[in-house]
């Protein structure tokens, strides 16, 4: 299979290329920069620099991971709209090239996040719940709606909803790591807001199986299926690293240090994975606990 990857420098988009090129496949990145060697091809979604179409031509599948880090910076106006810019312009842009291909790929996974159900408190959602009504939610909704020129090419597309992907590699446990290894892992605000996870050797399998999955296509949740509240997501990390974790980081100090983005984080949604479930997809790890246990003895 050939495989046309954005995002391929990412937490997630390194280790599925580095995972797909072990199974066999044929990997070609996008990368915002000429290209330098063989397997990479140059365009520029912020000027709109489509990829050459002569180089995408044939491919038989295109997973879109780019996109801004949601919690890289504060929420200025300016980084507010480089979010939403770099998902939406880039999913505009890529659909829109697939669809004027000679021959397209056969599917289009992209990028999308559990952000799309706002603040949902403690209630079940899966994908057939309405969207939130927060700034997150707001950029979800376009995101995915970004990618309509594929859908209406014929080429089957699947929108990502992904949780938080969990690894010691980086993100959001690669960050807190550290802090919990010295005893000054915190709760969040009340506790009580669920963490929707995935940890990364899940994620990657998800997407390799949602490659030959032909009957799924739309929303799929890329979460674990035991989401857990922020409480228990820090007394989870505390215990794999042998650490108490005692302190509380309250809303007000939050939104000192974070900004807007603080009211995400004392915020939460839980989320189960009813389309991957119900299309057979097995997790490796389904609880937070043992998949702590894994990716700290695996590193990975």
């Amino acid at each position: 299979m050939r495989i046309l990857v954005s995002g391929s420098a990412g937490l997630v988009g390194s280790a599925f290329a580095r995972v797909s090129r072990g199974e066999g496949d044929e990997v070609l990145r996008l990368v915002r920069r000429p290209a330098k060697a063989a397997d990479e091809v140059s365009w520029d979604p912020s000027s709109g620099a489509a990829p050459d179409l002569a180089a995408i031509d044939g491919v038989d599948a295109v997973v879109h991971l780019a996109g801004a880090g949601i919690g890289d910076h504060r929420w200025t106006a300016a980084y507010k709209r480089e979010i939403r810019d770099s998902r939406v312009r880039s999913t505009g842009l890529l659909a829109s090239t697939m669809a004027r291909l000679d021959r397209p790929p056969r599917v289009f996974l992209s990028g999308s996040a559990v952000g799309y159900y706002g603040d949902a408190g403690d209630a079940e959602v899966d994908e057939n719940s309405p969207a939130g009504e927060d700034f997150l939610a707001d950029v979800v909704k376009e995101w995915e709606a970004a990618a309509a020129p594929a859908i209406d090419a014929g080429i089957r597309t699947v929108c990502l909803r992904s949780g938080i992907v969990m690894s010691t590699r980086g993100g959001a446990l690669g960050k807190v790591l550290p802090l919990f290894r010295a005893g000054l892992g915190a709760r969040l605000g009340s506790g009580r807001q669920y963490v929707s996870w995935i940890a990364r050797p899940d994620h990657i399998s998800a997407l390799r199986f949602l490659l030959t999955s032909d009957d799924v296509s739309g929303a799929v949740n890329v979460t674990a299926p035991n989401p857990v509240t922020n409480a228990e997501y820090t007394k989870e990390i505390a215990a794999a690293v042998h650490r108490p974790a005692l302190l509380i980081s309250p809303p007000a100090a939050l939104r000192v240090a974070l900004g807007e983005f603080a009211d995400t984080v004392v915020t939460g949604q839980r989320v189960l994975p009813t389309r991957l479930l119900d299309a057979g997809f097995t997790f490796g790890y389904p609880e937070l606990g043992p998949a702590l246990r894994a990716l700290l003895d695996s590193q990975s």
